[in-house]
This record gives C-alpha cells, structure tokens and sequence, in this order.
C-alpha cells in the first residue's frame, strides 16, 4: 500500500463541520487547499464576521447544506490566484459575501477559501482587517434594509437594535443619507 504525501503548500488550517451540532461540532482541521478552476480565484483570508445564518446551518437547519463543510459567508483578504487577472490580479484586497458561500461551497472559516470571481470584489482601504472584516455582510444587510424601506426625508424612524451591528450601520446610513 501506497500513500501520497501532500505537501505544506497544498494545505491549510480550517473550521470543518462534519455533522450538524453545537459549537463543539466546530473542529479545526488540516484540509487540502482548493484548487483554481476555470471562473473562480482563490484568496488568502485575513478576516471574517461570523453570523447568525451559520449558527442555523451548522445546527442543520440549512436544508441544502451538505456535511462536511467549512462555513462562513462572508471574508476580506487577497488574492493568492487568479483566473481574472486584469481585475482580480494577485496582491488585490477584496471583499465577499453569500453567493452561497459557506452552504453551496466551503466558506471563510479558513486559511484560504476559492470563490466565483462575480462575487469577489476589489476595494481600496486603509481599514486594517479587523475592522474591516466586520463590514461586509453587516452594512449590506442594513443597505438593503435602507433601500427596501425607501425612507424620505420627512420620515420618523425607530432603529431597534441600534446597538446590534446592523442596527448601528442602518443608523449611519441613515444620517449619511439624510445629513441628520
């Protein structure tokens, strides 16, 4: 019997989920680094939120998720390969969210996650990643919230939650909108 040895640069560290459960289902594991296909890069994650829509899938209660899977919908970090070079060009700082991220393919909970370049985004910041790993599913959330409820600037508006994350970014949408 024969047995392949990997090498450490075809590895990475990950949060698996092998079967739903509490957060002691949560497992870090040394998985095979993704392999660039055709339409997706891949990035070097420096930063992720961890939200509620996971907490319901790794308890099982995302009827199309399949298990084992690595979580999480959102990341920001650079990226290592590209099939997208003219936008995507490696050493980019991107940002991305849900696309299925996280249920229909592994997600952030890693060292790396591969990801279909319609859903990578290039931003320039001087945010460091922490701080701007708490952005991108929490200010999308609270934009579309904003743009659905079509607000005019007559109207009163209760923020409840406004200490929640995204209670905090609707109110600052909100006062940026309207120069309150």
């Amino acid at each position: 019997m024969t047995s392949m040895i990997v090498s450490k640069s075809e590895e990475m560290q990950a949060i698996v989920v092998e079967k739903p459960g509490d957060h002691s289902v949560l497992q870090n594991k040394t998985v095979p680094k993704p392999k660039v296909k055709p339409g997706w890069s891949l990035i070097k994650i420096k930063g992720f939120g961890i939200n509620r829509s996971e907490i319901f899938t790794r308890q099982g209660l995302s009827p199309n998720v399949h298990f084992p899977r690595i979580l999480g919908i959102e990341c920001v970090g650079i990226i290592e390969e590209s099939t997208d070079p003219v936008r995507l060009h490696i050493g980019t700082k991107v940002v991305s969210l849900m696309g299925e991220m996280g249920r229909d393919f592994d997600g952030s909970y890693a060292e790396f996650v591969l990801l279909p370049n319609t859903q990578i985004y290039p931003i320039k910041t001087k945010l460091d990643w922490t701080t701007l790993a708490t952005i991108p599913e929490t200010y999308y959330t609270a934009y579309l919230a904003l743009v659905s409820l079509r607000i005019q600037p007559t109207d009163a508006v209760l923020v409840r939650g406004a200490t929640s994350g995204v209670g905090v970014a609707f109110a600052q949408f909100l006062k940026a909108q309207f120069q309150i």
